[in-house]
């Protein structure tokens, strides 16, 4: 499987803006505002299919037009979506939801529970290569037919009836209904991917929705497109948002000057603009379990290279980063963020019982510097770091490529930055030395980071037997142990970052936005910076 998360990955996070439309009249009685939203994003969408997606523009664009068995309420808890009720076993291992009869996709066919089923088991089948198959493994199977050793059909879920579907965990998970909320576990119409093929979810018209909103006039390419209210959406008259235009925008300036001119109603703020609008009326900032990684190519000598990693990964001033260049976040010396996740026995936040696992340490990224290029054989080395094209992402790179080459005597760092959709391609297809991305969390429990974090292709190449077998201990023997599985966890973190530095942490992220108060109800989502749409009005 590849494994290259939104994700994981998509540099563009922090830059996101919205404009605010022209006001008109509205045929709706209940205001006389026109409930049009026009947005900027800072990188283009690549794909509207839930199998595929590892981006966060097309996150965002799949959590607004399709729904799962839960979706996030006002207060950003999980409720149930497309299921109207569910019955738990009392092993707490298998749940039968009963789905929505009025639920129907854009074009008018009814969602079953076939259709869930159906995107399953697509989902997790090896040669599909979806990007999100790790999601899965707490489903029961998940982890064998992912790795090909048993076939699609027999993972744990089941339609029981038209709109009866039974699931099955290998252990029982306190995250379920979060789990449930992510986009790879949203139903797919079977007849219309069948009709497309692979072309299904390259273009709007070449998908169906059964969320609160449909794409229209996105050709799969073009940096424009819609986001327009589903007249086929079971709870549509909760929605008041009647369209969302979406331009892609990638100068943060650009979006920062339009607010100040008041033709913004909200704008997320990047790096230098953070400080030059901290004092504006509706400027807001908070930590949130965002990380921004470095990801190695492992299947090249140099990058292969333990003693290299460990030099790369303790080289550069994480505090500098935050307070110089990012001005919001703070340091990250571990793949799992801090304020995240907490021990349900001790109420202790993970990060600090974990501790710090890679460090800004010179003396010791010297001497692993020194071993490296012994091994190697060389005294000079060369390498590319590659990144997305926005503001932020090439301004990181810049601070990464001049503090790696300061404090790395006879280190050369090139920087390629791509648009994301071409460094997220170039990435699957291992055409780069180091990646530098971000990636924000599916659910609030450690093993997400852990297990997945935006680590590219890390099912793929890190067969360390050790991490497996703790991960896989997590998941079964422990599963109902709090103590164990929180240790255990560590021990699997420990294993993967500070004894193999699999993955070099960069920083944890913050958004900073501004915000008018004629926009009411956007909500950011508990995990990140996705914006859901389905509680907006304009006032």
């Amino acid at each position: 499987m590849k494994r290259n998360k939104f994700w994981l990955l998509g540099t563009l996070i922090l830059t996101v803006t919205f404009i605010l439309s022209a006001c008109g009249n509205q045929n709706s009685s209940n205001s006389s505002n026109k409930q049009v939203l026009t947005v900027a994003t800072s990188a283009e969408m690549a794909t509207l299919s839930t199998t595929k997606y590892s981006d966060t523009t097309s996150l965002e664009a799949l959590q607004n037009t399709f729904e799962g068995l839960y979706r996030f309420n006002s207060q950003n808890k999980p409720v149930l979506a497309g299921a109207s009720k569910v019955s738990i076993s009392s092993n707490k291992k298998v749940y039968t939801f009963t789905l929505r009869k009025n639920a129907r996709w854009s074009n008018g066919d009814p969602v079953t529970a076939k259709d869930y089923v159906f995107a399953w088991r697509k989902m997790v089948d090896p040669t599909a290569a979806s990007p999100n198959s790790q999601r899965f493994e707490s489903i029961k199977n998940g982890v064998a037919i992912a790795s090909g050793k048993m076939a699609s059909t027999k993972l744990g879920i089941k339609a029981l009836g038209t709109y009866k579907l039974q699931i099955t965990l290998e252990s029982p998970i306190s995250y379920f209904s979060e789990l449930m909320t992510g986009a790879p576990f949203y139903p797919q119409d079977e007849k219309i991917v069948k009709k497309y093929g692979n072309q299904y979810g390259t273009t709007a018209k070449k998908t169906v929705f059964n969320g609160p909103f449909v794409v229209t006039n996105w050709n799969g390419t073009n940096l424009k497109w819609n986001y327009v209210k589903n007249k086929k959406y079971w709870d549509k008259k909760a929605i008041k948002l009647q369209k969302v235009n979406v331009q892609v925008i990638k100068d943060a300036s650009t979006a920062a000057n339009l607010y100040k001119t008041n033709k913004l109603d909200y704008a997320m703020l990047t790096t230098d603009y953070i400080k030059q609008y901290q004092k504006t009326s509706g400027f807001h900032s908070k930590t949130i379990p965002l990380i921004g990684y470095m990801s190695f190519n492992t299947h090249r000598k140099t990058t292969a290279n333990i003693h290299f990693r460990k030099a790369i990964a303790m080289a550069f001033n994480k505090e500098s980063l935050v307070k110089n260049v990012l001005h919001t976040g703070s340091t990250l010396n571990g793949i799992v963020p801090k304020n995240f996740a907490y021990n349900t026995t001790t109420g202790d936040d993970y990060r600090k019982d974990a501790g710090n696992m890679l460090t800004y340490n010179l003396k010791e990224a010297k001497k692993q510097w020194a071993e490296a290029r012994k091994e190697l054989g060389k005294r000079k080395i060369s390498i590319e770091l590659l990144t997305s094209d926005t503001t932020d992402s090439k301004q990181i790179g810049e601070y990464l490529q001049s503090q790696l080459e300061t404090n790395l005597p006879g280190l050369s760092v090139s920087l390629r930055s791509i648009p994301l959709k071409s460094r997220l391609a170039a990435t699957t297809d291992y055409d780069f030395d180091i990646v530098y991305g971000t990636w924000q969390p599916d659910y609030a429990d450690p093993v997400n980071f852990i297990s997945d974090g935006g680590q590219y292709h890390l099912d793929d190449d890190y067969n360390n037997r050790n991490f497996r077998n703790l991960l896989n201990e997590a998941a079964t023997k422990y599963a109902t142990n709090p103590t164990k599985r929180w240790s255990t966890l560590i021990k699997a973190e420990k294993q993967l970052i500070k004894t193999d530095a699999f993955t070099a942490p960069v920083y944890q992220g913050g958004t900073a936005y501004l915000l008018k108060n004629k926009v009411k109800g956007l909500q950011l989502s508990p995990y990140g910076t996705v914006l859901f749409y389905r509680n907006v009005s304009i006032k």
